[in-house]
């Protein structure tokens, strides 16, 4: 199979848990000489392998990935720090001649690698004393004040933390929070290419996939993690499949009403991975079930980046 000349650019594998985005990930970066590069935020924790669908080593084709186990599951994933770590490791890729493929559904995260993104600074103090007058005087207060410096912020956020972040982002900069708001811009030549399939077809994979994951040992491995700090952790803790997990080891739920849980949260959560996707104009879909998908995603990536040779099986 043909290549693409150096220099080309970014190729992006996104869409919904279970539609085999790691998979065609790798047959891409095989094809285009490429490495993976992860944008799965659950991905970053060493340990969170069988509730993530991490690949093992021996199933990533020989393929190197980046950013993956790069958090312990005390510490806080950070969509700002991650920017400059798939920023780091992309330059990397393309001065050495090669594709960065980017996969994962982690919308965020994935803006964070691609586009223009301006993360708004924090000041622990500001916030803390904001925090500390929405204690004493309630949130009206505040809300008031948010008006009269950012109008369009304020119309449209309603819960008090998110107020007290515009206020916190109003008195650092002097700039409303609305202009953060990111733009569709890529940093440079981009083709993101979105998998999805029959919604029924997809909940029947992610079934199966819950069951292989019961069976291969989540709850075991939530609590080999509960040693390392997962229970007390913020974000892990709360990842879908190791909150039900911890329901077990705590008695609270039995095997199979934490597989249900799980599918049932997975089920909604891949109905919002989908939205957010389908919301970008510049993805482009393909049936993650056509017979020829490898074929159509490398005519995609050839079609979309620049001194690409014609892609052709």
């Amino acid at each position: 199979m043909g290549g693409v000349g150096p220099g080309r650019g970014v190729v992006a594998v996104v869409g919904a848990t279970g539609t085999g985005k790691s998979d065609l990930a790798i047959e891409i970066a095989r094809a285009v000489g490429g490495e993976i590069v992860n944008t799965d935020s659950m991905q970053f924790y060493r340990g969170m392998d069988i509730g993530t669908a991490k690949l093992a080593p021996e199933e990533r084709g020989g393929i190197p990935h980046h950013l993956l186990d790069v958090l312990e599951v005390t510490e806080e994933a950070s969509v700002a720090a991650f920017q400059a770590e798939a920023d780091a490791a992309v330059r990397q890729l393309l001065d050495r001649g090669k594709t960065p493929v980017l996969v994962g559904g982690s919308g965020l995260y994935v803006r964070a690698a691609v586009d223009e993104l301006e993360f708004p600074p924090t000041d622990p103090q500001v916030r803390s004393r904001l925090e500390e007058e929405a204690r004493r005087r309630g949130i009206g207060p505040l809300a008031e004040r948010l008006a009269a410096v950012d109008p369009v912020s304020a119309g449209r956020l309603k819960d008090e933390r998110r107020i007290i972040r515009a206020l916190e982002v109003h008195e650092i900069t002097g700039r409303t929070f609305e202009s953060f708001m990111p733009q569709r811009r890529y940093l440079r030549p981009t083709v993101q290419l979105g998998l999805a399939m029959d919604r029924a077809e997809l909940h029947a994979r992610l079934e199966l996939r819950i069951e292989r994951m019961m069976r291969e040992g989540l709850v075991e491995e939530a609590r080999r993690l509960c040693g390392h700090g997962l229970r007390e952790a913020r974000t892990a803790s709360r990842a879908i499949g190791y909150r039900q997990a911890l329901e077990v080891i705590d008695g609270t739920m039995n095997e199979a009403e934490a597989a249900a849980s799980t599918l049932t949260a997975t089920r909604q959560f891949a109905r919002r991975q989908e939205t957010w996707f389908r919301a970008d104009p510049r993805v482009i879909w393909l049936d993650a079930t056509a017979p020829d998908l490898l074929e159509q995603a490398l005519r995609a990536v050839a079609d979309g980046l620049p001194h690409g040779d014609t892609l052709v099986p």
